[in-house]
């Protein structure tokens, strides 16, 4: 616990570009919660190796996720934002933690058999040990809460059985984090297979909306978006494609599943369609400015990621020197 407040930990991996519906789904979200915890939010550049990456395209990238993160609203005053690569404090503790997991708890991971299957000719270790790093990440900092997704509930579950193990071991030294429960963003849906989640790494460049996607291109994938030939703006299940595109609409404008249908009753899936990519567009414009303003000034960012990096260390090594010590490493010589 910090300044009183419960400590929230969560973060994006810098690879491909974020979507609409990694926006609508949690960064949005993220934006109002250090009015009530801690928020440490790292760009977790060192989980983005375990897929080979051209090193100058992740440098450019983790700085524009940063840049965005700020855009979205997330104040680096009121949030720690950072790099996980310049907090060594991960990998070590990474280490430890790794002498304290099982072979069969890893063997359990189903994002490791999917990576797996994506990555065949580079299944590395730190594609199995990839839960570990993650366990890492939110222990370092005693985070009491983790917004999750339900394809990163295991990862949460087998941090929380790290956390114990070693505390009961060692005593208590780590926090217990638990699933942050809250306000939930919507779930948004490929624009091209809409039973699916919309992804950044989605083969189909008509599948996704991406934050820094131009207004007529939004349009054109709004336009593109499969749904059905019955041409009737209902909210269903037995609809995807449209109740996806209701989800987007309601999100980006704030109006309830059931206003929108009342809006559009009687019109066609044209209508609708063009509605939507026009509101998304106008909802994210705002975003892509001050994305643009904050590229220009380098100095600004500089002083953010040194000044947030420095914070992280601090309470990552607080943290790392306890396990340290509590696990038999010699004490530093100051």
């Amino acid at each position: 616990m910090i300044n009183d407040k419960k400590v929230l930990f969560s973060g994006m991996q810098a690879t491909g570009n974020l979507t609409l519906g990694n926006y609508l789904g949690a960064l949005k979200n993220w934006v109002t919660l250090c009015d009530e915890y801690e928020c440490f939010y790292s760009v977790v550049d060192m989980h983005s190796i375990t897929v080979r990456q051209d090193p100058a395209v992740l440098r450019k990238r983790s700085r524009d996720l940063l840049v965005l993160y700020i855009a979205a609203g997330l104040d680096p005053e009121k949030n720690c934002l950072y790099y996980q690569s310049h907090v060594s404090a991960h990998a070590e503790l990474s280490w430890i933690l790794n002498c304290f997991t099982y072979m069969g708890e890893l063997n359990r991971m189903t994002q490791f058999k999917d990576k797996s299957q994506k990555n065949a000719d580079n299944i590395n270790a730190g594609l199995f040990t990839y839960p570990v790093l993650m366990a890492a990440d939110i222990l370092l900092y005693q985070a009491d809460v983790v917004p999750v997704g339900i394809d990163q509930m295991q990862h949460l579950e087998i941090t929380r059985d790290l956390a114990q193990r070693f505390n009961g071991i060692y005593g208590d030294v780590f926090t217990i984090p638990e699933a942050y429960i809250g306000k939930t963003g919507a779930k948004i849906m490929s624009l091209q297979d809409p039973v699916k989640k919309m992804s950044k790494s989605d083969e189909n460049p008509n599948a996704s909306i991406y934050l820094m996607d131009p207004p007529d291109v939004i349009m054109k994938k709004c336009k593109r978006a499969v749904t059905d030939s019955e041409n009737e703006i209902l909210y269903s299940d037995a609809k995807p494609g449209i109740k996806n595109l209701i989800d987007i609409y309601s999100s980006v404008t704030g109006k309830t599943a059931d206003d929108v249908v009342k809006e559009f009753e009687g019109k066609g899936y044209g209508d609708f369609k063009s509605a939507v990519g026009e509101s998304v567009g106008d909802c994210l414009k705002p975003i892509q400015d001050r994305c643009a303003d904050l590229a220009k000034n380098k100095d600004y960012i500089d002083g953010i990621i040194k000044n947030n990096a420095e914070k992280a260390n601090y309470y990552a090594t607080k943290t790392l020197r306890k396990v340290q010590r509590k696990v038999g490493f010699p004490d530093r010589i100051r």
